[in-house]
């Protein structure tokens, strides 16, 4: 067993426990590689697997090969949510509690908050972002690259619609280089990530987080997909309903790239939504609505940018064959933050960073449904409000 000691930019020292490597493979036996994807307002109840009547094949398998984390809670929009995964803190610590970072805005995640990212490459993995950034696009050290990521491919904003054309000016990059693309963005984001599977070094593990833009308003789909949900007389919620199903065939099409490299013995996958889905509420940013309903979150109030169960609790899993018990549901706590120390625990890494993480190690709760550590979560705090959830679980698992 090799021992590696780093020493990172912030001047602390991070011991890195590198595995013995697998003749077979060539890469680390007992680290998996790691596939994060996240929905963009996907309704709690619009799942298969959480009996929702939409079609989501893909995600019900990965479900039953898996665990169903039915308390899983994010922050109420999606940078939010996004930089509390890349830091293991709460964003409130770092200024990024209050909405999503726009197209204007001057604003990003601090280079100075040290990145899952960063932390996972120097345990060894390479490490890619495709899909919506939500983290900022101002300066050049709030994108993808600074905070630790080999490639990146998608959009740094998130706010180009669901079919982008040549003609259009649009926010699409490849590795800080913008292109001009045209076709349907979910499609697009799961063609590349099967590319970058089917071309990848099989000697390293990968961290990849394929972020979709998908399915939050403006509830695109292609004409195939529309025409599945002829049934449903609702125009938004048709248009929901196929862009839900897009993403379902989308993630099937990574999980064939995995299969397709002998990889999904040795992949972990962890998939839920960013927030919940949208509601036409209004709310004290301003910027939360949408004109029509067409999500479902189920028992749960209200949806995205709101501080009750529809804004934060998520339809969430985590599968990796023989590691995590197929078929289980987790009813304990969790929170975004948890899987900052969990994937670096599995990883092999310690954290050199200097400031304390939010997050905890559940590794044991996904793997073998034993008690979260976790006994409260801070949903958020605000000028103008705040929320926090402590003790048993709320009504409607």
């Amino acid at each position: 067993m090799r021992l590696s000691v780093v020493l990172c930019r912030l001047g602390y020292v991070g011991v890195l426990f590198c595995s013995l490597f697998s003749p077979a493979t060539g890469c680390a036996a007992d680290r998996p590689n790691i596939v994060y994807i996240l929905a963009n307002d996907l309704g709690w109840k619009d799942t298969g697997f959480h009996g929702g009547t939409l079609q989501t094949p893909n995600l019900d398998r990965l479900a039953r090969s898996g665990a169903v984390l039915n308390s899983f809670y994010c922050q109420p929009f999606s940078t939010q949510t996004r930089a509390a995964l890349m830091t293991g803190r709460y964003p409130m610590r770092y200024g990024l509690q209050t909405a999503s970072i726009s197209d204007s805005s001057q604003f990003g995640l601090p280079a100075d908050e040290y990145s899952l990212a960063q932390s996972l490459k120097l345990a060894g993995y390479s490490t890619a972002y495709i899909g919506g950034w939500h983290l900022g696009h101002a300066k050049p050290e709030f994108r993808p690259a600074p905070h630790g990521f080999d490639y990146f491919y998608g959009s740094l904003v998130g706010h180009n619609g669901y079919f982008l054309t040549q003609s259009a000016k649009i926010d699409w990059y490849r590795n800080g280089h913008a292109l001009k693309e045209e076709g349907y963005v979910t499609a697009l984001l799961a063609k590349d990530a099967a590319r970058l599977i089917g071309k990848r070094d099989a000697a390293q593990p990968l961290f990849l987080v394929l972020s979709f833009m998908a399915p939050a308003a403006p509830f695109g789909a292609s004409q195939d997909q529309l025409d599945k949900y002829r049934s449903i007389e609702d125009p938004a919620r048709r248009r929901y309903a196929a862009a839900v199903t897009a993403l379902d065939d989308a993630i099937g099409e990574v999980i064939s790239a995995l299969k397709n490299r002998n990889m999904l013995e040795n992949t972990l996958i962890i998939f839920h939504s960013d927030n919940g889905g949208a509601m036409p509420t209004r709310y004290p940013t301003g910027d939360a609505d949408v004109d029509e309903f067409a999500a479902d979150n189920g028992n749960f109030r209200e949806g995205r940018g709101s501080l009750y169960e529809g804004g934060v609790r998520v339809t969430a899993l985590a599968s990796w064959p023989g590691r995590i018990k197929p078929g289980s549901i987790v009813t304990d706590m969790l929170h975004v933050t948890d899987m900052y120390s969990t994937l670096l625990t599995l990883a092999g890494g310690l954290r050199p960073q200097r400031d304390k993480l939010d997050g905890l190690d559940v590794w044991t709760t996904l793997a073998e449904g034993r008690p979260s550590p976790r006994k409260e979560v801070l949903v958020n705090v605000e000028d103008f409000r705040g929320a926090i959830r402590v003790g048993e679980r709320p009504l409607g698992v």
